[in-house]
């Protein structure tokens, strides 16, 4: 008797968060399979070592291994100490560099370590594809390079972009997507996932199954998570990541820090929440019955629980308040003034006005740039650089008191006048008061 869940419930949690599945239909018959054997899917995603720190963009593919490994499948952590020598050339308009044994060996061991913080380690199999790889003669090589022809290998993008350009591409750098592809035939792997860049490679491994008179394992490819600034792949050389090794209270910060309609992304692709759960949790927030702080702060303290505990993630999430929330927000703050009419849009003509017992007085909130409210504080050096940010998510502002002003990346927003308001551009804040000056609707 199997111990799996019922077939739709499994796929509807594996395709939570999922990019592209090739195919669903397949997925579906390998799972009905499944479950009347009781056998386990052998479910594989390959890492090549090439760097030893790992962040929360890598943990993406990690969290759909873990969702098959909840569901009862065979999970195989595959690290690429032959492949990483090769060097993968997905995105490189240039032949990349090979890493040395020495570096290989070292990145693969801190990579176990890391993986584990998601993974259970006495579920997972860990494999090197050294194993088979190292036991390759001359002759096995040729007989796999004959699977697949130059016509089909220039059909990645990758290549015949550098073949139109008139750009080298090395011998050894067509031999990566075979090895990664016989990876899957020497581990008769059932699944195979991937980030949406790694698609050529999975469906080589399709292909090459084929070939090896294996049934073609199926490809689910994950989305690319974009970093802090909401805009461009996470990535520590952009400085928009968030390593899984950093403290609690940065890490719990940085996730703060991001916008309200990036923290869905985030729900979705890094964490457990089921997909029914998140859409209960928008409609909230579009009733009025959910502040998206509240649920931001929920997303927060479950990453830095992941990757530290749920004791130092309660902790950070206290120490994070009395930083930024409340009347705790640091003293050594100045209070900035900003005049409404340096900041109000171009041909704005007046104020809001209300009348109260016939006399006219100033709203309490009005409309104003927030490129150049950003400018006036000292946060950016220009009206453009402070709308770049802007437009990358990394610009908030709340009330002293904690509450959240949606900016919903517009650049012309209603804000609250004479009061103070903490204002944040990425880790950097400043207090700041938009002044009215007393009759600007005269």
């Amino acid at each position: 008797m199997s111990n799996f869940p019922p077939v739709d419930e499994q796929l509807a949690h594996i395709k939570k968060g999922a990019a592209e599945i090739v195919k669903e239909s397949e997925l579906r018959s390998k799972l009905e399979r499944s479950l009347a054997s009781g056998k386990p899917l052998r479910v594989k995603a390959g890492f090549d070592p090439t760097a030893p720190d790992l962040h929360l963009g890598h943990t993406v593919l990690l969290r759909k291994l873990k969702h098959f490994q909840d569901l009862g499948h065979t999970v195989i952590f595959l690290i690429g100490d032959f492949t990483g020598m090769i060097g993968d050339p997905t995105g490189r308009s240039a032949t990349r560099l090979p890493l040395t044994r020495e570096q290989i060996d070292t990145n693969a061991e801190t990579y176990k370590a890391q993986v584990f913080k998601i993974l259970s380690p006495e579920k997972t199999v860990v494999d090197f594809n050294s194993r088979w790889f190292s036991k390759f003669s001359a002759e096995d090589f040729i007989r796999l390079t004959a699977k697949y022809t130059v016509s089909q290998m220039l059909e990645r993008e990758d290549f015949h972009k550098r073949f139109r350009d008139e750009k080298p591409i090395a011998m050894h750098e067509l031999l990566y997507p075979l090895a990664q592809g016989y990876d899957s035939v020497a581990l008769e792997a059932d699944v195979e996932l991937g980030g949406t860049d790694q698609k050529f490679n999975l469906l080589v491994g399709r292909e090459l199954q084929r070939a090896y008179g294996q049934e073609s394992q199926i490809v689910l490819t994950t989305p690319i998570l974009e970093g802090l600034d909401g805009v461009n792949k996470m990535s520590k050389s952009l400085g928009n990541a968030i390593g899984i090794h950093e403290p609690p209270l940065e890490m719990y910060g940085k996730v703060m820090s991001i916008s309200d309609e990036m923290m869905w992304r985030y729900y979705e692709l890094l964490t457990d929440v089921r997909v029914e759960a998140i859409q209960q949790m928008k409609a909230n927030v579009a009733s009025g019955k959910s502040h998206p702080m509240a649920l931001k702060k929920e997303l927060a303290r479950g990453i830095v629980a992941d990757f530290h505990s749920a004791e130092t993630a309660s902790k950070a999430a206290e120490d994070w308040a009395k930083q930024f929330q409340k009347d705790q927000v640091p003293e050594n703050l100045d209070l900035i003034e900003i005049r409404l009419a340096d900041v109000i849009p171009s041909g704005s003509g007046g104020g809001a006005v209300r009348v109260i017992g016939g006399i006219k007085q100033l709203a309490e909130t009005d409309l104003v740039r927030i490129d150049k409210l950003v400018r006036l504080a000292g946060l950016a050096t220009s009206n453009t650089e402070a709308a770049g940010k802007h437009k990358q998510g990394a610009v908030s502002l709340v009330g002293v008191n904690g509450e959240n002003i949606d900016l919903k990346h517009e650049m012309v927003v209603m804000v609250p006048v004479d009061r103070e308001l903490v204002l944040r551009v990425g880790r950097k804040m400043k207090k700041i008061r938009v002044v009215s000056d007393g009759g600007r609707w005269e």
